[in-house]
């Protein structure tokens, strides 16, 4: 019985003690490739704005498209323009298919990871990591990751914090609630090692269970405009709306592998499509309109092939 304790309280602790500042110092110059360094905040991006944005755009309007059939109340409140480009997009994708028919032609429909491999040349899913007692992980699946490419979000719940802005961290992290500093995480962070820091201080709870669990939820529900979704719940799910939201099961990189992505900060931008926010897997708590919604996507390190798992830097220095 005592055996089986201990055992429960050192796994508890091995995924514990990438947020435990203390081991965090100590280790830092005993883990050299677990570290990333950036020299300056304005450097801490790998790919522009412009260019994550693309790819979100690319990958929701196509995640759209195959949901059309879904998509009728949102489809009559939008302007004419708008449904114009779509029922193009849906031409070109299905041309065999009208656009009033397409409700009924459910055959056509693809699955979420189908529809990223068709739109960006690869695949993305969690399984059992190649790292012992790590749980679980982020595989490629199919085709071939380019060097700079976005190959996961990072959803979630955020906040503010008034910790220093010289660093950040992040553990195994899912869709989550972003807080400002005002705002509690005191009772959803006690145990939680899913907490991301981003540069300026906002933090995002990635845990899918629990308290976090439920604040998502009702976040989630709370900025509902009629038939238009805000955010993306299906996170906490077996069935995943946007296959990118994968990115809180990455794991840590250590000294003998290496770390492939990395995390980079987007804010959402206002031009951001009101239809297309129902893939978003983040949320802010607050119900503050002046900040943009941040996300964390991962963007690839180098060319990452079929088969191979995802790894990550839990630990950005920044000087």
């Amino acid at each position: 019985m005592l055996g089986r304790l201990l055992r429960g309280l050192w796994q508890r602790w091995r995924r514990y003690k990438y947020r435990f500042v203390p081991w965090i110092a100590l280790n830092l110059n005993h883990n050299p490739r677990t570290l990333r360094y950036v020299p300056e905040e304005s450097k801490d991006k790998v790919i522009s704005d412009e260019d994550v944005l693309g790819t979100l755009l690319k990958v929701f309007q196509a995640l759209f498209i195959n949901d059309f059939n879904k998509q009728s109340d949102i489809l009559t409140m939008l302007p004419e323009t708008v449904k114009s480009k779509y029922h193009d997009l849906l031409s070109v994708q299905h041309p065999r298919v009208k656009p009033l028919e397409y409700r009924h032609e459910q055959q056509n429909t693809f699955k979420p990871e189908e529809i990223l491999y068709k739109t960006l040349g690869f695949s993305v899913a969690q399984a059992t990591s190649s790292l012992i007692s790590a749980g679980k992980g982020v595989f490629v699946t199919r085709g071939l990751v380019p060097k700079g490419a976005v190959v996961s979000m990072y959803p979630g719940n955020g906040t503010v914090s008034a910790l220093p802005r010289v660093s950040y961290l992040s553990t195994n992290i899912s869709s989550s609630t972003v807080y400002q500093k005002y705002e509690p995480i005191f009772f959803q962070s006690i145990g939680n090692p899913f907490i991301f820091r981003c540069l300026d201080g906002v933090l995002i709870d990635g845990n899918d269970k629990g308290i976090s669990k439920v604040v998502y939820r009702s976040c989630n529900g709370r900025d509902r405009l009629g038939p238009f979704k805000m955010s993306d719940s299906t996170w906490l799910t077996s069935e995943i709306c946007n296959p990118l939201a994968v990115g809180q099961y990455v794991n840590n990189c250590s000294n003998d592998r290496a770390a492939n992505v990395c995390y980079q900060e987007f804010d959402v931008p206002a031009i951001f499509p009101v239809e297309l926010k129902q893939y978003l897997p983040n949320i802010a708590y607050s119900c503050d309109k002046q900040s943009p919604l941040r996300c964390v996507i991962l963007v690839a390190l180098r060319d990452i092939k079929q088969g191979e798992e995802l790894f990550s830097n839990y630990y950005t220095i920044v000087s």
